[in-house]
């Protein structure tokens, strides 16, 4: 069974918000890689890049590990709606 994919054809819906993330703590894809390893992920700078250019699919540990590096909800990474939490920790977001 094939995987699905959004009416556009990308692969995942977290793109967008994981780029302003990223802007918005001043990491570079090489830097949040880093990050992700530090912390036991195996996440490279080119799975990040695929994902953000919508050529990959994100898994459940990479969501849990992206919430916990940017202290987001599962809501904001997938749909860019954020909790009130989120609006605690970052409200310039």
């Amino acid at each position: 069974m094939p995987k699905q994919r959004r009416d556009t054809g990308e692969k995942n819906f977290v793109a967008p918000q994981l780029i302003r993330l990223r802007a918005y703590k001043g990491l570079s894809q090489r830097d949040l890689a880093h990050e992700l390893q530090l912390i036991g992920y195996d996440i490279d700078k080119n799975v990040i890049t695929r994902i953000e250019t919508y050529q990959r699919y994100v898994t459940d540990l990479e969501l849990k590990a992206l919430s916990k590096i940017f202290q987001v909800s599962y809501s904001y990474l997938i749909d860019g709606r954020k909790t009130e939490e989120d609006e605690r920790l970052h409200p310039t977001l």
